[in-house]
């Protein structure tokens, strides 16, 4: 699938080619095996109306969500189900040549062992390939937040903040399960308290972060933990209801936080 977004997106002239050295895909969440619900003159020209909108803003880093899931298969209070950051680049192309435009930064699951995550950098296009509905959830930080979290994501820190046990539901308060809101959650506070210290960022978050409580019978999240890898209760709290980070808690969180940070939907 990738190959073909590249190959109609150099005839188009979009300019979202694969790269000469770009990360493979990884995961099922990064649309590796997933079957794709839209043609992919539909997804192209869907990522680029995402990477204009970002770019008329001139945002130089934005928070983007997808529906990979269709909402009804959610638990209430969830929407997106994949959280990322594009980030604006020069990007070197398969011929050599560099063409500006936006990288996505992802936490994905990992196809074949779905307890387990990696960081992987694609594009749009791939970012959208097999959602559910042609939706995006976008934040735009404020420029001095962009500015600490580009410090972030191209320091060291960015690949410190990844924990590779993967859980569908991790707590974002506690350590040892990770997601990809979470991630993304981490590496926001990273840059909002110019620290790469997993424990501070937890303080900070506990202190501060409203979680989304997963609204999903006590019964089958035991079976889920006890049955699918990807699911684990294991940094949740005893006794308590199970918590996770989402699009929405993010951007609730920065726009109280962070002054000036913006959100919008964006549909085709």
């Amino acid at each position: 699938m990738r190959n073909v977004f590249a190959a109609a997106a150099l005839a188009t002239g979009l300019g979202l080619a694969v790269p000469a050295a770009a990360a493979g895909l990884s995961a099922a969440s990064s649309n590796a095996t997933e079957v794709a619900h839209f043609k992919p003159e539909q997804i192209i020209t869907f990522a680029k109306k995402v990477e204009r909108t970002i770019a008329g803003v001139g945002a130089r880093v934005a928070i983007v969500g997808r529906v990979g899931v269709p909402p009804a298969d959610l638990p209430e209070g969830m929407h997106f189900s994949h959280v990322g950051f594009a980030v604006y680049s020069q990007i070197t192309l398969a011929d050599g040549r560099k063409v500006p435009g936006y990288a996505m930064y992802n936490l994905y699951q990992d196809d074949a062992k779905p307890d387990v995550s990696s960081l992987v950098q694609d594009y749009p296009a791939d970012f959208f390939a097999a959602v559910a509905k042609l939706e995006a959830g976008i934040i735009i930080p404020s420029e001095e937040l962009q500015t600490r979290l580009l410090d972030v994501i191209a320091s060291p820190t960015y690949k410190a903040l990844h924990d590779p046990h993967y859980s569908v539901i991790a707590n974002p308060f506690t350590l040892g399960r990770q997601n990809c809101t979470e991630f993304v959650l981490d590496v926001v506070n990273a840059a909002i308290y110019r620290t790469g210290d997993p424990q501070k960022i937890k303080d900070a978050e506990r202190a501060y972060f409203i979680a989304q409580p997963v609204n999903v019978n006590p019964f089958k999240l035991l079976l889920g933990s006890m049955f699918t890898a990807g699911v684990s209760m294991s940094d949740q709290e005893p006794g308590k209801p199970p918590v996770t980070a989402t699009f929405e808690r993010i951007s609730d969180y920065l726009r109280k936080y962070d002054a000036g940070s913006q959100t919008q939907i964006l549909l085709p």
